[in-house]
C-alpha cells in the first residue's frame, strides 16, 4: 500500500472519529490506542496517589520512608511484569493491558492499608481509579466528546423532528404537572426529604429514562444499518455499540433538553406565583435561605424548596418524554430517517474504508 493510500485511510479514519464512531477504524485496541494515550494522566494521578501513603501522625521522615516504600512497590511490579512479558527490567510498557491497569487501581489502593490501615481510604481509591479508566475509555475508546460535538450540532433539527410528539405528549402532563406543582403534599414531600434520598430518586428517574432508550436500540442500529444502504460487511459488536451510542446521546439530548425547559418553566411560575409566605404554609417550616429581588413591583424569591420541587417535577417529565419516544412510532420513524441522513456517509465512507484496507479497488 503506498503512501496515497495510507492518508486516505488516516483521512476516514479522522472522519470517523469526528462523526463520534471511533470504534469504526480497524485493529483498534484498548491497549495500544486508548489506554496507552492516557498514560500520562495515569502516571500523574498515580503519583499524586502516592501520598495515600502518608499519615499525618507519623513524623516526616516516616511519612519520607512511606512514600519511599510505595514507589518501591510501584516499581518492584514493573520490574516483574517486564520479565513476566520477556522485556528488560527498567523498559517502558508500549502497551496499557489488563496487567498494567490493574496495577494502577490496585497498588494506589492498597497503600493506606499498608501504611495506616485506612480502608475507607483503600475503596475510595480504587473506586475512583475504576471511574477514571472508564471515563478515559468513554472519551478517547468511544470517542465520548465527539459524539457529544455531533449531537449538539444537530440538536435543533432534531427537536424539530421531536416537536410533534412534543405537543402531543406534554401538554396534559404540563396540567397534570402544574396540579401537583400547586399542591402542599407535594412541597412537604420534596422539600423534608434528605439530599441523600432525593438523589437516590433522580437516580432512579434517570435509570429508568435510560434503559427505555436503549429497549429498541440494538433492533434500531440494525434498521439503520439497512436504511444506509452501504455495500459493506455487517456491523460487528464493537460497531454496533459505537452507533447505538451515537443514537442514545442523541436521544438523551433530546430528554435533556425538555427536562431543563420545564424545570426553568417551573422554576419562572413559582418565583411569580410562590411567595414565602405560601412556601412557609405549605412546607410547614421557614424558608430555607431565600433569594429575595424585586421583580415588576413584586418581592419574588429564589429558594432551595422551590429548586427542588422544579428540579422532581421536571425528573418526572423527562422519564414521562423518554417513555413517549419509545411508544411513538411516528416520532421513531422522523428520529431514524433524519439520523439516517446524517449518518449515510459514514456507512460509506466505512464501505471504501474497508475495501481500501483490503486492497480492493474503491467503486
Amino acid at each position: 500500500m503506498g503512501a496515497a493510500e495510507d492518508e486516505r485511510l488516516r483521512e476516514y479514519e479522522r472522519s470517523f472519529r469526528r462523526a463520534g464512531l471511533p470504534l469504526f477504524i480497524a485493529d483498534r485496541s484498548a491497549a495500544t490506542d486508548i489506554f496507552n494515550r492516557a498514560v500520562p494522566l495515569i502516571g500523574f494521578v498515580f503519583l499524586v496517589e502516592v501520598l495515600g501513603a502518608l499519615n499525618l501522625e507519623w513524623s516526616p521522615l516516616a511519612n519520607v520512608a512511606a512514600v519511599v516504600a510505595a514507589l518501591a512497590i510501584f516499581l518492584i511490579g514493573i520490574v516483574l511484569l517486564n520479565r513476566a512479558r520477556g522485556r528488560p527490567a527498567r523498559a517502558i510498557p508500549q502497551d496499557v493491558g489488563k496487567t498494567e491497569l490493574a496495577l494502577f487501581v490496585i497498588v494506589p489502593a492498597i497503600l493506606p492499608l499498608i501504611f495506616g490501615g485506612q480502608w475507607r481510604s483503600a475503596l475510595v481509591t480504587a473506586a475512583g481509579n475504576l471511574i477514571l479508566l472508564g471515563l478515559i475509555y468513554a472519551v478517547v475508546g468511544l470517542g465520548l466528546v465527539s459524539i457529544l460535538r455531533w449531537t449538539l450540532g444537530r440538536l435543533v433539527g432534531q427537536l424539530r423532528a421531536s416537536f410533534e410528539l412534543f405537543a402531543r405528549a406534554i401538554p396534559l402532563l404540563m396540567i397534570f404537572s402544574v396540579v401537583l406543582f400547586l399542591t402542599a403534599e407535594v412541597w412537604q414531600v420534596f422539600t423534608t426529604v434528605e439530599i441523600a434520598a432525593l438523589a437516590i430518586l433522580t437516580g432512579l428517574f434517570v435509570l429508568l429514562g435510560t434503559s427505555f432508550l436503549v429497549a429498541r436500540l440494538p433492533r434500531e442500529v440494525r434498521a439503520l444499518e439497512k436504511e444506509a444502504d452501504a455495500e459493506a460487511p455487517p456491523l460487528d459488536r464493537r460497531e454496533l455499540v459505537n452507533v447505538g451510542l451515537v443514537m442514545f446521546v442523541s436521544q438523551a439530548l433530546q430528554v435533556l433538553f425538555v427536562s431543563l425547559a420545564i424545570g426553568g418553566f417551573f422554576i419562572a411560575l413559582g418565583v411569580l406565583a410562590v411567595d414565602a409566605e405560601i412556601t412557609e404554609s405549605w412546607t410547614g417550616a421557614p424558608v430555607h435561605d431565600p433569594v429575595t429581588f424585586d421583580l415588576f413591583g413584586h418581592q419574588a424569591i429564589l429558594s432551595e424548596e422551590l429548586l427542588r420541587v422544579a428540579g422532581a417535577i421536571a425528573a418526572f417529565t423527562g422519564l414521562y418524554f423518554a417513555i413517549s419516544m419509545l411508544t411513538d412510532d411516528v416520532y421513531r420513524r422522523e428520529f431514524l430517517e433524519e439520523l439516517t441522513s446524517e449518518m449515510r456517509e459514514s456507512f460509506c465512507d466505512r464501505a471504501e474504508y474497508l475495501r481500501l484496507r483490503a486492497g480492493a479497488p474503491e467503486a
